[in-house]
């Protein structure tokens, strides 16, 4: 009787102790539908810089690129289309004539990164299996952060050239305005291109010179920040020109409502936290901005939301087989193309000393990015930059404060080539050894 309770115990006290174990022990990773050596979050300039490389270098079936998107854009060439200079047309191409031959295009968007069990979810429920995960993901536009935008939006002069819809409503409207008050925005957030608000201002302000109307209108720059231009050494030169050409700039200002049956915007101010609204008769907005919401809902995440990389290597600083580029990752510089040339040639070199199991100096990311302040239809600054340090980084043997019409020229005719035959194929990878190349013949302006 004795010997049968315990051994009643004992079964009892196994069970127990067996149940403990498996609670505690790692959840098995669930099976995965597709598993490749690469993957690749984004068919954006980064995504596809990187993509193309490793997998012109891996051979078909070890890359996947997951993006929605049928169409690519060249997004930078929507300042000119805004400003009547480009067709819509040419800021455009299928998705599938710019995707590399070698990679394998998983058209669905991720809703879900599981970084501890290398997968990623697609919106149809299907899980993707990684042994290295780039993230390029772009930014996350905010149209309701302004209440009253989206509604408006593409009406009644109410316009965006970060929408690909209303980008071809912007010359239209500037057209169509007989004067009044011409309202520009910068939000309270990162942008993508954070000098394209500034651009469209000056090149509105041009064009109603042009059309006889600029001596009916006030043309009105309200910028959520306290300077026009954030690197000083550019900014002087914008802000000189705006004084000139009489664009009222209100600094802190930032962008909270519009009212379309009334037509007038709100604005916050950030110093004094005071409301003021205006009339507007046009108005340009740039929209608040953000980290993807399955970026930020996810372990890749820093507290601000965007994907946690070290600033110099691109390399995440928790999951080292996850690398990210471009607008969602937190490198601190700012979120344009120019910068995605350097940073995808850094994130390629240090990658592929993992994929061949090399032990390599780690190639460094100096925060290089470019913005290049249109002021004219053929007056240009070409500010080159670090993000990291805020100093000049300046390619040619000239001081690119000086207003120019080649530099113009280059950015509105070269550089688009650049960018789809060059950026997208995983060739071009920034100005570097052109900038060093021409070093001794540069004058000490700075």
């Amino acid at each position: 009787m004795l010997s049968s309770r315990l051994h009643t115990f004992a079964k009892r006290s196994f069970a127990t102790a067996a149940k403990a174990a498996s609670k505690d022990a790692p959840k098995a990773a669930p099976k995965a539908d597709q598993k490749f050596k690469v993957v690749v979050v984004g068919a954006g300039p980064g995504g596809l810089s990187v993509s193309s490389t490793i997998s012109r270098m891996l051979g078909k079936n070890q890359v996947a690129v997951i993006d929605p998107a049928s169409t690519h854009y060249y997004q930078p060439l929507w300042t000119y289309v805004g400003g009547g200079l480009k067709d819509f047309s040419e800021s455009k191409r299928p998705m599938s004539s710019v995707m590399p031959a070698n990679a394998e295009w998983i058209q669905d968007k991720v809703t879900k990164l599981d970084p501890d069990n290398n997968q990623v979810v697609l919106s149809n429920g299907k899980t993707v299996e990684y042994e290295y995960l780039v993230m390029a993901a772009g930014i996350q536009i905010n149209w309701d952060q302004v209440k009253g935008l989206k509604e408006a939006l593409g009406k009644d002069g109410v316009t965006s050239n970060y929408s690909p819809d209303s980008v071809q409503k912007t010359w239209k409207f500037i057209q169509e305005f007989k004067g009044g008050n011409a309202v520009f925005t910068f939000p309270n957030t990162p942008l993508k291109c954070p000098g394209a608000p500034t651009k469209i201002t000056f090149l509105a302000e041009e064009a109603f010179r042009t059309l006889g109307v600029r001596d009916k209108t006030n043309v009105i720059y309200n910028t959520s920040l306290g300077k026009i231009f954030g690197i000083d050494h550019y900014g002087r030169v914008l802000q000189q020109q705006a004084d000139e050409r009489n664009i009222k700039v209100n600094f802190q200002h930032e962008l909270i409502e519009i009212n379309a049956d009334n037509h007038e915007a709100t604005f916050r101010n950030n110093a004094d936290k005071s409301l003021s609204t205006v009339h507007y008769d046009f108005i340009h907005v740039a929209p608040p901005q953000g980290p993807p919401s399955f970026i930020k809902n996810s372990k890749l995440a820093d507290a601000v939301g965007w994907v946690d990389v070290n600033k110099d290597t691109l390399r995440h600083n928790k999951y080292k087989n996850v690398f990210a580029l471009g607008d969602c990752s937190s490198l601190p510089t700012s979120k344009t193309a120019a910068a995605i040339t350097g940073e995808s040639g850094v994130l390629k070199h240090n990658l592929i000393a993992d994929l061949e199991g090399r032990t390599v100096e780690p190639a460094v990311y100096d925060g290089y990015t470019s913005c290049p302040l249109v002021i004219g239809r053929k007056q240009l600054i070409l500010a080159e930059f670090s993000g990291y340090t805020g100093k000049p980084m300046e390619t040619f043997p000239i001081d690119q404060r000086q207003i120019s019409n080649t530099a113009q020229f280059l950015n509105k005719e070269v550089i688009p080539s650049m960018y789809w035959n060059g950026l997208l194929n995983g060739v071009w990878t920034g100005p570097t050894k052109v900038r060093k190349a021409l070093q001794f013949l540069r004058p000490n302006t700075y």
